[in-house]
């Protein structure tokens, strides 16, 4: 698995040769949370992750750091996954997170699907992803919300079988129960002659090798119907815009009744929010001024996250600068510290005025005009 193109473990984690057991795992946790494929979604986070959790692979355990460092490369090329992540415990590691880190080799998900573990048994069946919008308020504190989604489930009228109760399905004559068909011909290529075999889905059949001749009527045959599910998730402070959630066995099921069902990956996002717009754990509003509080200076009460703020405008503030409201953002995901909420800020100039105004602005442009002059 490991190869000599890979770059040295301790540059990978950035922490020097003689890094302690503690800064290892620490460098580890704050790099596997920023490149986890379930959460960040850049082309490369998946080969970055893996390259990650290879380099703590293999630095957090005292054996295999020693081959490392006594050897490079040649004393660890022959691990296989199992070897390297068996002794591994990511609960310890990442506690209670809310997506995927894998337990190992055990239950496959992650680990099975970056590096390539295959199982014996039917076939898993796939995951789903849906998409959970969520009010900045619960971003900003975490806790449960409900996702709803629609995923097909075994009929519990016909077991799953798609036939009628008190019959069951047949073999398909067809095709020998397999589900697909040979189709032999030969051709003539040049001086010799080949036989060139096409495999295809059984007609009969339809590829399940079964033939049903009274269909269930609950599930019309098909042995699964669609079930509205409701489920409670965990929504973590400062969950970043597009995290997955997942949320095991919760996916699509097997196509074997023996096997078990997929992952269902919950993708969070913000929910539009007429009084901000997000970015990261930043909070930006465009706030509104007159000309003449922009000019003199003002104190606007606007919204937070917790109710509202007063905040002072100072006399000459100019149409694009920033005021920003300290820690009154959302918090950063996988750090300590909080993001700020920025005001932006927009001077309206009036379309219409009245002859008093107008008035007004015609001595004060006057005036404008002298002091200019008189420099």
């Amino acid at each position: 698995m490991i190869t000599p193109a890979q770059r040295d473990f301790y540059e990978i984690l950035g922490v020097a040769h003689n890094a302690d057991a503690k800064a290892i795992k620490e460098a580890f946790r704050a790099l596997a949370l920023k490149f986890h494929p379930d959460r960040n979604k850049s082309v490369d986070a998946q080969e970055r992750f893996k390259e990650i959790a290879a380099a703590y692979a293999v630095l957090s355990d005292p054996k295999k750091r020693a081959e490392y460092d006594a050897r490079g490369f040649a004393g660890v090329a022959d691990f296989t996954p199992e070897d390297l992540f068996s002794g591994v415990d990511f609960g310890d590691i990442f506690g209670d997170a809310d997506f995927d880190f894998g337990g190992g080799f055990a239950g496959g998900g992650l680990f099975d699907r970056l590096f390539g573990r295959r199982y014996a048994g039917p076939p898993r069946g796939r995951d789903m992803h849906v998409t959970l919008s969520v009010p900045l308020e619960r971003i900003a504190r975490g806790g449960e919300e409900t996702v709803r989604y629609t995923r097909p489930v075994s009929c519990t009228q016909c077991h799953g079988s798609g036939a009628e109760s008190g019959t069951a399905p047949h073999p398909c004559t067809a095709c020998g129960g397999t589900g697909r068909k040979v189709v032999a011909r030969d051709e003539q290529r040049g001086d010799a002659a080949i036989r060139v075999q096409q495999i295809m889905v059984c007609p009969q059949c339809h590829g399940r090798g079964e033939l049903i001749d009274k269909p269930c009527q609950a599930c019309q045959g098909a042995g699964r119907v669609d079930k509205d599910e409701r489920l409670n998730v965990n929504i973590p402070p400062g969950a970043d815009e597009g995290m997955a959630l997942r949320v095991p066995g919760h996916g699509l099921p097997s196509t074997d009744d023996k096997g078990v069902p997929g992952d269902l990956y919950v993708i969070v996002t913000s929910s539009p929010d007429g009084r901000f717009t997000r970015r990261g754990a930043d909070l930006w509003r465009i706030e509104a001024l007159g000309v003449a509080d922009a000019v003199l200076g003002t104190t606007r009460v606007v919204p937070t996250l917790k109710g509202t703020a007063e905040v002072n405008v100072p006399p000459g503030t100019q149409p694009g600068e920033v005021l920003r409201l300290r820690g009154q953002g959302l918090p950063v995901f996988g750090a300590h510290g909080q993001g700020d909420i920025n005001l932006r800020i927009e001077v309206k100039i009036p379309e219409q005025l009245t002859a008093s105004e107008r008035a007004l602005y015609e001595k004060l442009r006057a005036l404008s005009n002298a002091t200019r002059r008189s420099r």
